[in-house]
């Protein structure tokens, strides 16, 4: 385990995760949900779906976000309690709960995704709302995503300030870079935004492409996001890249990389963590069939601060956190609904 990360993660104090709360309304592909008047939702968000993870593992979960203060959102807030999520971190305050529209069976990353957050009570949270003394009393480590400033410069501008106030009580911190183009809409990319952010965190994870378009690290030439390349290539490109993030933002100890791709109706799933000048790479999981991709890299996410936070060896967490993000492919909601002991049973072992 990597003790550059441990010496600042206190065991027994809170993991806060940071992000937007949304309702991801799921229309079947086929009009069915006119027909019968039914739409399913979830109550969804990257940032809630680790929060979520977390508090089913047993490890104190506290989660802020934003929400307007009505009778729905007090029902949502009571639906996170029950799940031991702290939400005394909440914000009650403007006018909407942001929303996502996804048709079944399809990728956050696909085209199919439909945003409907604009003006939401998180969207137009400003610096100097969130008073961080009382929100890091008790917090060992703090959680955002790359979603978070893709918002608007108010929300990258709160992130910076979460940061600083974060760094400044020397709480761990976990950046996962997710990219979702179709937030990017404020004339700002984001090679403008994370660098700045990226400085101040601990554990980054994400992908060998998602880390060259928002920190500007290298990529082999013509390494393209397909099926086309070796393992061999895309593990050596996760190396290179995890060491020049190190060397960018010298406060990150760790990088984290996850190599997903199509199989059919399947899906192609390894992992990797790169810390201590050595890269750990996981088990290959494949499966013919999958049931929902929405939280798999979120739920990755989750089992990597759930490892590190245990003092689990580097290899364990790794295990754990692949095998959680596999097994979430098969669980139809925004969070995974299983347990610790559920993930252990996925876990594939060489003495096996």
């Amino acid at each position: 385990m990597s003790d550059q990360i441990l010496s600042l993660a206190k065991k027994g104090e809170k993991v806060l995760s940071f992000g937007e709360i949304l309702l991801r309304i799921c229309p079947d592909m086929d009009g069915q949900w006119l027909k019968e008047s039914k739409l399913p939702f979830y109550v969804g968000g990257a940032e809630l779906n680790v929060a979520t993870a977390l508090a089913l593992w047993n490890v104190p979960s506290a989660y802020l976000s934003a929400m307007p203060d009505n009778s729905v959102t007090r029902e949502i807030e009571d639906y996170l309690k029950v799940r031991n999520i702290d939400t005394s971190p909440m914000v009650f305050d403007g006018d909407r709960l942001g929303l996502y529209y996804l048709p079944k069976g399809k990728d956050l990353k696909n085209a199919g995704v439909i945003y409907d957050r604009a003006n939401s009570s998180y969207a137009d949270l400003k610096v100097g709302q969130i008073n961080w003394d009382e929100v890091f009393d008790g917090v060992t480590w703090f959680h955002f995503s790359a979603i978070c400033p893709a918002i608007n410069q108010s929300i990258a501008d709160v992130c910076l300030e979460a940061l600083k106030a974060a760094s400044e009580r020397n709480i761990t911190i976990s950046l996962d870079l997710n990219y979702r183009a179709k937030l990017w809409k404020y004339g700002k990319d984001p090679i403008d935004i994370l660098p700045e952010l990226a400085k101040y965190c601990t554990l980054i994870m994400g992908n060998v492409w998602a880390a060259n378009k928002m920190l500007g690290t290298a990529l082999h030439e013509d390494l393209l996001p397909t099926e086309g390349y070796a393992k061999e290539t895309l593990l050596q490109q996760a190396t290179d890249t995890a060491k020049e993030i190190l060397s960018l933002f010298p406060a990150c100890k760790a990088v984290a990389n996850t190599f997903r791709f199509d199989h059919g109706k399947g899906i192609r799933y390894y992992t990797a963590i790169y810390t201590e000048d050595k890269l750990t790479v996981s088990e290959e999981y494949v499966s013919e069939e999958i049931l929902d991709k929405v939280g798999s890299g979120d739920c990755f996410m989750a089992g990597l601060i759930y490892g590190f936070y245990n003092h689990l060896p580097v290899d364990e967490t790794l295990n754990f956190a692949t095998a959680a993000a596999y097994d979430k492919l098969y669980i139809a909601s925004d969070a995974t609904t299983s347990t610790v002991a559920d993930i252990e049973k996925r876990i594939i072992r060489h003495d096996k």
